[in-house]
């Protein structure tokens, strides 16, 4: 196990022995503008865990959406509360409308649930493809269980559930779908669809000619060649989710001077010990570290014309200016489309996004002095602005791109 960068760091945290990296993509049936399928995903950092839910809903369009999201929804909310299987069953029963002539729900689920803390992963699925795990490029297949939970009604309705749990390990890979990827093909070339032994085929060579593929992409190649399969006019949504479990790509954010200036030392020696990426930001931060750490900073050409240049500085990846730079950085984020291809360009908060979003565990350490600059007297500390801009840099790293983000005060 690591040393924590932040020796004083009090908040309970447990070091990652592997980061869970969550992707998805998806097309729409042919002609809808909306998905009937549903993925949700949560990273929960005081559990130490991630959640991700795929739900199917029957048909497609706007119909099926609202029920795709119904079950999903609920099944995140109430994963969350740690209900078991038979419990959450019943609540998406007693919720969702019932097929008249099958006595089925109107959609399907998965739910993965991984926890760090307690080294284990349990999946959950309805009527859903099964979920399969590769363990490097190879089947890995943990012990399934079958649930049938019926509702005692006097339509009698019965769920079949599946679960499994199992301890993962690195280079792990946990791929499910909705069948409208396994059933891609059908009356097109493949007699019974594209079938799981196919899709499971398909993903183990191309982890074999690209052993680090992210979740994202593999993800997306998976279903544009499903939509290959129905000659690129799906008849079903298609959406595949995968959640790799890898080493843990690391960062370090340092903003503001040290409250009190004999920390300095300290403040830049965090800096240099930190092992992953490094970002200095602010020219007063920047001249504390080059100060201490007796490095000379050189200034780079201007590639933003709304922000003042980057800088270079021995064994620091990424030297910016301080207020403006991390409120572009964080409006920037908001506004991106998440699964979009992102094109950054060479400005400052343009490479602080592609750095972080490339990271996965990012530690923020923050000088708490006042600069007299950008700080209004009459109000409160909490709100002076770089402690706000945190704030809000903070949030739509954790909540949006599901990153690991841990905040030290100095």
């Amino acid at each position: 196990m690591d040393e924590h960068p932040f020796p004083n760091y009090s908040a309970e945290f447990e070091f990652q022995k592997y980061h869970t990296e969550v992707g998805h993509f998806q097309i729409n049936h042919e002609g809808e503008k909306i998905c009937g399928d549903v993925f949700l995903s949560k990273r929960i950092p005081e559990e130490n865990r991630v959640l991700c839910v795929l739900s199917d809903g029957m048909g497609h369009g706007v119909r099926a959406n609202v029920l795709a999201t119904l079950t999903a929804t609920i099944s995140l909310n109430f994963s969350l509360e740690h209900k078991d299987a038979n419990a959450l069953a019943s609540i998406i029963m007693k919720a969702l409308p019932v097929c008249s002539e099958r006595k089925l729900s109107y959609a399907t689920y998965t739910i993965v649930d991984v926890s760090v803390v307690d080294d284990k992963v349990s999946i959950l699925e309805y009527d859903n493809p099964q979920t399969f795990i590769l363990r490097g490029n190879k089947i890995y297949e943990p012990e399934w269980m079958h649930v049938k939970y019926e509702d005692g009604a006097k339509d009698k309705r019965i769920m079949d559930l599946k679960k499994c749990t199992f301890t993962p390990q690195l280079e792990d890979r946990i791929v499910f779908c909705s069948d409208g990827i396994t059933q891609s093909g059908l009356g097109k070339g493949f007699t019974m669809g594209w079938g799981r032994n196919s899709l499971i085929m398909f993903v183990r060579e191309l982890i074999e000619t690209t052993p680090d593929i992210n979740a994202a992409e593999l993800a997306e190649r998976v279903v544009k060649h499903a939509a290959s399969n129905d000659l690129y006019t799906p008849k079903d949504d298609l959406t595949c989710g995968v959640v790799y479990f890898r080493e843990p790509r690391k960062a370090i954010l340092c903003t503001g001077p040290p409250y009190n200036q004999e920390k300095d030392a300290d403040f830049a020696n965090i800096l240099k010990n930190f092992k992953g990426k490094k970002i200095v930001s602010g020219a007063t931060t920047t001249e504390i570290i080059s100060r201490e750490l007796k490095r000379p900073v050189v200034d780079e050409e201007k590639f933003d014309p709304t922000l003042p240049p980057s800088s270079k500085m021995e064994g620091v990846d990424l030297v910016t200016e301080g207020v403006l730079t991390l409120s572009k950085v964080t409006h920037l984020l908001n506004n991106i489309t998440l699964n979009s291809n992102i094109q950054f360009g060479k400005g400052p908060a343009d490479r602080m996004c592609k750095m972080l979003l490339a990271t996965d565990e990012i530690y923020v350490l923050v000088g708490t002095k006042i600069n007299e600059d950008h700080h209004n007297p009459n109000l409160p500390v909490e709100i002076e602005i770089r402690k706000h801009l945190i704030q809000r840099l903070t949030k739509v790293l954790a909540e949006k791109f599901m990153k690991v983000v841990i905040t030290e005060y100095m």
